[in-house]
């Protein structure tokens, strides 16, 4: 029975009885299986595939770890774009104003329960060109402000912006508070991208009290799927280690076809995919604003734009919000059957 509970594929009948001691017992047996057996295997199976639901006995009752996910840059191409909207769970779209596609997929992604944001075309370092809506520290404030309202008002169901690029205006207090204030008055979120390590946007969001998060990992600087992996790898583990992780990737196919797979599976990894404006409701008061380090920035933050394909940024930084609880506990991984997720033991020092 102890092999049988392992292996997937296997019928119902080889399952743990439900009594509690035999239960209890069947745990203690899996966990000394699962440390002295070839545990590539029966961990493989666990991490991979979320087909058959973990026992309550080997499971915690709740995920032990957040993670974000938006895709920036769409509204250019209609395929890849509905590529993103048709990812599983709940993915955040953010949508470049005033391109072709912007509405159809901004209308899309919302009945298909994604989050839309405002994906904000901002000043960069190289004076990249930033298309139509784009956000300067040359514009005089009532276009800046005015700007700013057209775009968001070109986005429907819009719950909070991002910028796109920004290396420049994002480290600009003045303009960055200019952005904030509109933010504020109409009830929207923010997520700083950081493509600089200079950002100044989420202290500025803190200073006017408006909810934001940042970017912790980029997904998708190099387009293929084994790049991607070890970046959403990298992803996941933030989340495990600090209880959230925020990520951005594009509309690449690559990315497509890598996230179709991988979102499923981070339920038996112990991890809860989330929306935007669910986290930040979640927290019950405004983010930790404080900054990575330096270190977390490759050289050359500002990404590099072409129009019709989104941008690649570089760099690694870290979310703000760390305050969200582990409620799994030190040594619980996984949660309740209903889930499916993660199976492992809940030892005698979790919470």
């Amino acid at each position: 029975m102890i092999k049988n509970l392992i292996r997937p594929g296997l019928p119902r009948k080889a399952s743990l009885d439900h009594t509690p001691l035999t239960a209890l017992k069947s745990a203690v047996a899996c966990a000394l299986l699962l440390c002295v057996s070839n545990g590539a295997s029966a961990l493989g199976h666990w991490s991979d595939t979320c087909a058959s639901p973990p026992p309550a006995a080997l499971a915690a009752p709740s995920p032990r770890g957040t993670v974000v996910l938006i895709i920036d840059d769409l509204g250019h191409r209609r395929s890849t774009g509905m590529d993103m909207v048709q990812l599983p769970g709940k993915v955040n779209l953010a949508v470049l104003p005033f391109t072709p596609y912007a509405q159809e997929l901004a209308l899309a992604g919302h009945s298909a329960g994604k989050e839309i944001m405002l994906h904000a075309p901002m000043s960069n370092a190289g004076g990249t060109p930033l298309g139509q809506g784009g956000l300067t520290p040359e514009l005089p404030r009532e276009t800046f402000d005015e700007m700013l309202q057209r775009s968001i008002d070109a986005i429907p169901h819009v719950r909070g912006i991002n910028n796109h690029m920004g290396s420049e205006l994002t480290t600009l207090a003045e303009q960055m508070g200019w952005v904030m204030q509109e933010l504020l008055r109409r009830d929207l979120y923010f997520v700083d991208s950081r493509t600089s390590p200079a950002t100044v946007a989420a202290s500025t969001a803190a200073h006017f009290q408006v909810p934001h998060l940042s970017r912790s990992v980029f997904l998708d600087n190099e387009a293929s799927e084994e790049a991607i992996g070890r970046q959403f790898q990298r992803l996941v583990t933030r989340a495990e280690n600090k209880g959230l992780a925020v990520g951005i990737g594009h509309p690449y196919p690559e990315t497509a076809s890598y996230l179709q797979h991988a979102l499923p599976a981070l339920k038996c990894r112990g991890i809860r995919l989330a929306l935007v404006s669910e986290v930040l409701r979640e927290s019950g008061q405004l983010p930790d604003t404080a900054s990575p380090s330096i270190d977390d920035y490759s050289p050359g933050s500002e990404p590099n734009f072409n129009s019709m394909l989104g941008h690649i940024s570089l760099g690694l930084g870290d979310s703000v919000l760390p305050k969200v609880e582990n409620a799994g506990g030190k040594h619980r991984i996984g949660a309740a059957e209903s889930d499916a997720l993660y199976q492992v033991i809940q030892v005698s020092h979790s919470p």
